[in-house]
């Protein structure tokens, strides 16, 4: 199969033909119809990740079920489906209690396997994490759930449990970012974004926010706290660094809840937080790590019916080869939307 394989840390990628996987016991052979470009395979490349070289990248996939491992009782040849990018091992109590997210004994295509930029990938404990694609879904907006638009769904409804008529600031209008806005604006939220780029906010505009705020020097914690008339119920960190963590925490009024999905890597693992304004105003702080496969019916219900649509957040599809120049450019591209890529493409 042909695939994009790092050879080497923060150096350029290669696409060349390596040997397909075959199915491992309880899991299946996908062939990959669609995959997302993520910051987090940029973190994965520069080397934030520990990932064992050579490497393929991808983390966001939909496609095909072509071969299935010994014990896999739910799916068949011939399914269309897509996979959390975390891989619960499917007997552990946060597997069996639909926790697959923060399963111990976890797998992540991308990470801590090779993933979906290629023709092909494994997808181990099938029946603890494959999802089954609607027919009225496309591969390509499934392939967008896989990693930012379920992290920002189940931010906003599992995590922070934003109601109607709440305020939430998202920090960046990326790809989680504008999962976030689109999300935030369906539950009835008044959504603010925030981005360094017009494009990116005119982008989230259109996708429901009701201010968009340009991330260019300005008091951002101040002029949220002026629109909102005190700061925001919910705060939003899809970036991942030290000033957009701040600007989201401080954008918040008393007893607000924080919920941060951008990476902080930092050389100790450690990231500071402007925990005086945590203490004094009691804020929640809350983490999000994607969402398992139990938890897809009722978003992908949602997508059905048109009340949610994340093949708006599509910018554009490229190939494997167009794709290896642009994934080391992620930490400084400003895309309005996600980049999907089709293996199948020359």
């Amino acid at each position: 199969m042909r695939a994009m394989i790092m050879d080497t840390l923060a150096e350029p990628l290669d696409v060349r033909d390596v040997a397909a996987p075959s199915a491992p016991a309880g899991g299946v052979v996908v062939e990959v119809f669609a995959t997302g470009l993520c910051k987090s395979d940029w973190h994965a490349w520069v080397g934030h990740d520990d990932v064992a070289l050579p490497h393929v990248p991808g983390h966001e996939l939909a496609g095909v079920i072509v071969e299935i491992g010994a014990g896999v009782q739910r799916w068949q040849v011939g399914d269309r489906v897509t996979v959390p990018f975390v891989m619960g091992c499917g007997a552990c109590e946060w597997c069996l209690s639909g926790g697959a997210q923060v399963c111990p004994d976890q797998q992540q295509p991308g990470f801590t396997q090779w993933g979906s930029f290629a023709e092909r990938v494994v997808l181990r404990a099938a029946d603890t994490n494959v999802v089954r694609i609607p027919d009225g879904v496309s591969f390509e907006a499934a392939a967008a759930l896989g990693c930012r638009f379920a992290t920002a769904y189940r931010a906003l409804t599992g995590r922070a449990h934003v109601q109607a008529g709440e305020w939430i600031t998202v920090v960046g209008a990326g790809g989680v970012g504008l999962s976030a806005v689109m999300i935030g604006a369906a539950l009835g939220a008044r959504v603010i974004a925030v981005d360094r780029t017009p494009a990116a906010l005119e982008a989230a505009r259109r996708l429901g926010a009701e201010h968009t705020l340009i991330a260019d020097g300005a008091d951002i914690p101040a002029a949220v706290h002026e629109i909102t008339g005190g700061g925001s119920h919910v705060s939003v960190d899809a970036v991942g660094s030290a000033q957009t963590a701040r600007d989201s925490v401080l954008s918040l009024r008393r007893r607000g809840r924080h919920v941060q999905i951008g990476l902080l890597p930092t050389a100790d693992g450690m990231s500071a937080m402007p925990m005086a304004r945590v203490i004094a105003w009691e804020l929640d702080l809350l983490g999000s790590h994607g969402m398992a496969a139990a938890d897809y019916p009722e978003m992908l219900s949602l997508i059905e019916s048109g009340a949610l649509r994340p093949q708006e957040l599509i910018e554009r599809v490229v190939g494997l080869g167009e794709a290896a120049h642009l994934l080391p450019t992620m930490d400084t591209a400003s895309p309005a939307g996600m980049t999907m890529i089709d293996p199948r493409r020359a």
